[in-house]
């Protein structure tokens, strides 16, 4: 497995795939091509023989020096429980360092997300029933590096 920095001629094959490894949901309106041309540093991509097996785009905040944001990850559903998903953190917990705090959010109905990250150390911040607006609730997830 080769995990490097993404790049933007990355974003077609990510964008490709979105949907269908969230099971067909329509998610790729939330991944814009700017996380694969501004936020290289602290955006990923997986690949194995080639094939696209993950990626994970975030970025360090503009308005708290110590915090640090993770937009979107995704796995391969092949690949799910290899240890892919906690390798691509950890990647992006050092690139941001010396950033202490790092966020992420995601959708209450997504138990599985929410999950993977208490199983990384994050904490339910507090779930915010319009953080997308008026119907739109959100689980805010925060994580404390050493």
């Amino acid at each position: 497995m080769q995990i490097r920095h993404a790049e933007p001629h990355d974003y077609a094959r990510v964008i490709a795939v979105v949907d269908e490894w969230w099971g067909g949901r329509e998610m790729a309106a939330m991944l814009p091509k700017l996380f694969f041309v501004h936020f290289r540093g602290t955006s990923f991509v997986a690949e194995e023989n080639g094939e696209l097996a993950g990626f994970l785009c975030g970025f360090r905040s503009q308005t708290n020096d110590d915090e640090a944001y993770i937009h979107f990850v995704g796995v391969d559903p092949a690949r799910r429980g290899s240890g892919l998903g906690r390798t691509l953190y950890e990647r992006f917990f050092e690139a941001v360092r010396p950033r202490t705090v790092v966020r992420a959010v995601t959708s209450p109905v997504n138990e599985q997300s929410v999950a993977f990250h208490r199983a990384l150390g994050f904490e339910v911040e507090r779930v915010d029933e319009s953080y997308d607006g008026a119907g739109e609730p959100r689980v805010l997830l925060v994580k404390h590096l050493p």
